[in-house]
């Protein structure tokens, strides 16, 4: 695989990072403990680590893992939680922060795995939607950018570890 050309540009995704920002701070403007930002590792750190610098409310942050693309480029539909909450959530605002959903396995997955500690609320921002190739419904609150059905990379987003520390997103291209 190699990298092919940018489908979004850093700029591009700074921009929508700050609107993003500013309407998550709208919303949780009254709220009475720090919103909780719980970042899908590894993909969602860059993006939630922005994110986080915008939002002008207080935030704590919170981490979980999942596997379920191992190193090829397509979802192998098993999700396995690889690194749980270590924060009690149980009343808290949590925002939880992807940096793609297309299947919306994964996600459901993790909305479902979250609900089960009854937070007070629980929504969802995604820096990058593949509608087209979604089987299981999410709850989307948030939205950076609709994207075509591309295996995408950068910005966090890798193939097999690589390509994560782009400033930019890019299409990956077959050799």
């Amino acid at each position: 695989m190699k990298l092919g050309r940018e489908l979004l540009s850093a700029q591009a995704i700074q921009q929508r990072v700050r609107e993003l920002a500013e309407q998550v701070s709208k919303d949780y403007a009254r709220i009475a403990r720090p919103l909780i930002l719980l970042s899908v590792l590894k993909g969602s750190v860059c993006f939630a680590t922005d994110l986080s610098r915008y939002v002008t409310v207080p935030v704590n942050f919170d981490y979980v893992a999942v596997s379920s693309y191992g190193s090829g480029t397509e979802s192998s539909g098993v999700v396995q939680l690889l690194k749980d909450l270590t924060m009690e959530v149980t009343g808290r605002d949590v925002l939880m922060v992807e940096d793609i959903i297309d299947t919306g396995l994964t996600t459901s997955f993790l909305f479902e795995h979250v609900q089960r500690h009854r937070p007070s609320s629980l929504k969802l921002c995604v820096l990058l939607n593949k509608e087209e190739r979604r089987v299981k419904p999410v709850p989307i609150s948030y939205k950076g950018f609709d994207i075509p059905n591309h295996f995408v990379v950068g910005y966090g987003l890798d193939y097999d570890e690589l390509y994560r520390n782009l400033s930019a997103v890019h299409v990956l291209e077959p050799d």
